[in-house]
This record gives C-alpha cells, sequence and structure tokens, in this order.
C-alpha cells in the first residue's frame, strides 16, 4: 500500500509538473500584442529611436568592450549563476534581425522572446509602460541603424534545474505590471509628466533604487504602490540611494537644477556619481536634453510623502575640523583620515567640487547603510566620463593597505564629522563586503 501511494504522489508530481510547464508554453507563445504595424523607417523615427535607446541605458548592458555595439556578452550575476546578455543587433542569426515589431514589443514590455520569459535581469519591469509609437521608434533604430553583428549569444552558467525557463512565466504573472502605455496621474503637469515616463519606465530608476522582495521582485513600480518607491536599495556591493525627499540621507536638499546637473555631467556640490551609476551618467543620462533632465528632477521632487516631516537642513559642524587643525587625531579613524583621505577630501570634509566629492553632508555618507562608503574606501571609485566633464579622476582601493578595523574606523570617522549624523558600520560588515569584491 506504502508504494502504491509513493507512486501515485510521484505521478500526480509529475502531471502537475508537465501541467505547469504547458501552461507556460501556451502563456509565453500567447503574450504580446497581436499585428502591430511598424511604420516607415523615416530619418526622425530612427533618430528618436537612437535617443531613447540611450535613455534606456540598452548599451550599458548589450555593449561590452572589445566587441561589436549591442552584441551582447555582459556578464551578470544571479543568486542562481551568471547569465550573459543577448545580441540585440539586427543580425538574423544571432540577433533580432527576424523579429517583427510584434515581437519586439512582446520583449520590451511583456518580457518575452522566442517564446519564453526573459530573465528579469531584462527590465521588462519598468519598460511595460513604453508608449507605442516609442516602441516603434525603438525598433526602428535597431532594425536599421545598428550594424548587423554575427556573435553567437553564450549560454547562462545555471546548472540543470534551474536553468529550466518556464518557472519565469509565473513568476512574471506575478510580479511584472501589467504592460500598458504610461498616462500621468490627475494634476500632475506635462514636465513633471515627462520626468515619470522616464523615471518609471525607460530610465528604470526603480531597478536600482527600490528595494527587492524575498524572490528578487520590485518591491513598488510607481508611486502609487507605496513609499518603497525608490526609497534605496543594496544592488551589488553598494547602497543605491534614496531618491525620495522624505527621510533622512535621500535628495531632499537637492534643487530640481542640482538633480539636472547631476544627471547630465555626474556631479554637482554635493557629490558625484559612483558605483553603478557612473556607467548609468556615462552611458545614458549625459545624453538627455535639459528639457528631460529637468523635467526628471522635477518629478523626483514630487517623491515624498503628504505626512513627511521636513528633514532639517545640513549644518556643518568644525569640531573635528579645528580638531585636526590643533594636532588633536585622537577620535577613531581620524588620523586614518589624515593619512589617507584628507589630501583629496580636505581635512575639513569639503573635498573639491566636481573633482574629489564633499564628505560632509553627502547624502551618499549619510546614507542609513554604510554599505557604499565601505565599499568605496575598498575597491576606489572613478568619476563619470561625460562631455561636461572629459577628465576623469581616480580614487585607489585601500583594500590592500588597511585592515577591516582600519576600514570600519575611518568610515565611521567620516560619517560622523562635520555634522554627519550617520550610524556606524562594523569589522564584521566590512570583512563580508571585501570577502565579496575579491
Amino acid at each position: 500500500m506504502r508504494s502504491k501511494r509513493l507512486v501515485a504522489i510521484a505521478g500526480g508530481a509529475l502531471l502537475a509538473l508537465f501541467a505547469a510547464m504547458a501552461v507556460s508554453y501556451v502563456s509565453d507563445h500567447g503574450a504580446g500584442e497581436k499585428g502591430l504595424t511598424a511604420p516607415a523607417p523615416t530619418a526622425a523615427i530612427i533618430a528618436r529611436g537612437g535617443y531613447l535607446a540611450r535613455l534606456g541605458d540598452c548599451g550599458a548592458c548589450h555593449s561590452v568592450p572589445m566587441r561589436p555595439a549591442f552584441s551582447g556578452g555582459l556578464r551578470m550575476r544571479t543568486p542562481i549563476g551568471a547569465i550573459y546578455t543577448t545580441n540585440i543587433t539586427p543580425d538574423v542569426r544571432h540577433g533580432i534581425g527576424r523579429f517583427t515589431l510584434a515581437d519586439f514589443d512582446r520583449a520590451l514590455r511583456f518580457g518575452v522572446a522566442k517564446g519564453r520569459t526573459l530573465y528579469p535581469a531584462m527590465p521588462f519591469t519598468s519598460y511595460y509602460n513604453t508608449k507605442p509609437e516609442d516602441v516603434a521608434a525603438l525598433y526602428a533604430y535597431f532594425r536599421y541603424a545598428v550594424p548587423a553583428a554575427s556573435v553567437p549569444n553564450r549560454p547562462t552558467d545555471i546548472v540543470f534545474p534551474l536553468s529550466m525557463r518556464w518557472p519565469l512565466t509565473f513568476w512574471r504573472w506575478l510580479f511584472a505590471p501589467k504592460p500598458s502605455p504610461f498616462s500621468s496621474v490627475p494634476g500632475m503637469t506635462t514636465e513633471v509628466a515627462k520626468g515619470a515616463y522616464f523615471a518609471e519606465g525607460l530610465g528604470h530608476c526603480g531597478e536600482c533604487h527600490t528595494p527587492r522582495g524575498i524572490l528578487l521582485q520590485v518591491q513598488a513600480a510607481a508611486p502609487a504602490d507605496g513609499p518603497a518607491y525608490l526609497s534605496g536599495a543594496v544592488i551589488e556591493n553598494y547602497f543605491a540611494p534614496s531618491l525620495r525627499s522624505d527621510g533622512p540621507g535621500t535628495l531632499g536638499e537637492w534643487s530640481a537644477e542640482e538633480l539636472t546637473q547631476f544627471l547630465l555631467t555626474g556631479g554637482n556640490t554635493h557629490g558625484i556619481a559612483f558605483g553603478s551609476m557612473t556607467d548609468v551618467i556615462t552611458h545614458s543620462t549625459q545624453y538627455m536634453t535639459s528639457e528631460d533632465a529637468l523635467a526628471t528632477a522635477k518629478y523626483l521632487k514630487t517623491l515624498r510623502l503628504p505626512s513627511a516631516v521636513p528633514e532639517s537642513r545640513f549644518v556643518y559642524d568644525a569640531t573635528e575640523h579645528d580638531a585636526l587643525k590643533s594636532g588633536d587625531a585622537s577620535k577613531p579613524g581620524a588620523m586614518l583620515y589624515l593619512d589617507n583621505c584628507a589630501a583629496c577630501h580636505r581635512p575639513d570634509g569639503m573635498g573639491y567640487e566636481r573633482v574629489f566629492p564633499r564628505l560632509s553632508g553627502n547624502p551618499i555618507v549619510q546614507a542609513p547603510n554604510p554599505l557604499s562608503v565601505v565599499s568605496i574606501v575598498l575597491e576606489g571609485a572613478r568619476t563619470p566620463h561625460t562631455g561636461a566633464a572629459a577628465a576623469q579622476f581616480t580614487m585607489p582601493g585601500f583594500a590592500w593597505r588597511l585592515s577591516d578595523q582600519d576600514v570600519a574606523d575611518v568610515v565611521n570617522f567620516v560619517r560622523t564629522s562635520w555634522g554627519n549624523q550617520a550610524s556606524a558600520t562594523s569589522v564584521d560588515a566590512v570583512s563580508r563586503t571585501r570577502s565579496s569584491v575579491r
């Protein structure tokens, strides 16, 4: 009797598995809108598509050094193994040369290509709101302006059975927003709506700056989904800061004009881009029109809860600077700061604008999570390369020189000096970060 029960259970499990796979197959092959007709690829439409491709930062993932543009190959780590970005040139064998407009739309907004759900490393969960005319412009650009490159796609490093793709269909059902063209919310100005369209959609800001759930789903795709939207999140070895204006370590003190300057140049009086944001500035936002950048900045400035208490403005405190000037380096981390950091960031923590960022009042330094500061001390950083800032400046990593205790001490010194009031990191946290960046 027991063996019969086991056989029945096993048989039922197999039937359920096959049924789930069949449902996935039918869903993935039926996703998307049918009968879309591509407009004539005029020069204006292709140019618009090229601009949108930059706004969507397509090149950052689908182009790698020493390979043709958009031919894929970028290695992306996931909890179950590495995946590699695909060839999206118009090559008919390895790229999207056989894609119709409907196929392209299905991949971009629905997250389904060649009859299977894409890994959500492709931010279709943000691109879902792209307007039909912009989908058509992107399609025209990739079909007619990007040279075809016969570069084979690299298979994932994910081992079986985790490599099976059909479970992604159900993930998409559960967590991907329903594709629908962007529409502004009541009361939103035309300018702010333009910024919202970029930030919530092709700009896919939430993919890095919004926390994720246990199944790696973005917890909020838009402000209507709650205050988690753009509230800051850990990505790779960094803490992508909050882009809101209603909490500590946010951009509340940045004006719309300062945000615009940051998007276009990678820096302003408050700080300089670092980590993955350096690539975003270099490959994407520096190419925004000034009108689009300002619209995005004004949209970000609207992200605050109505009940939020206004943040008190940062007030510089000269206590640590005065102590250092008088020869008092008794505060833990002070001597390490003088020996390793002060030459560029200055003993007063004010840095040099657009070259070496100020540390006093810097929202990254004051963020609730110290991970970014720890990673920058260990790995170093490089300023973005833009048309407005052609010269790049590099901060060396200090992993080879400083112990975990040293790093913790200097990070805590920076986060609690010159008026900064941020929580401390620990030696154990530094050790874990060091092991992940080697």
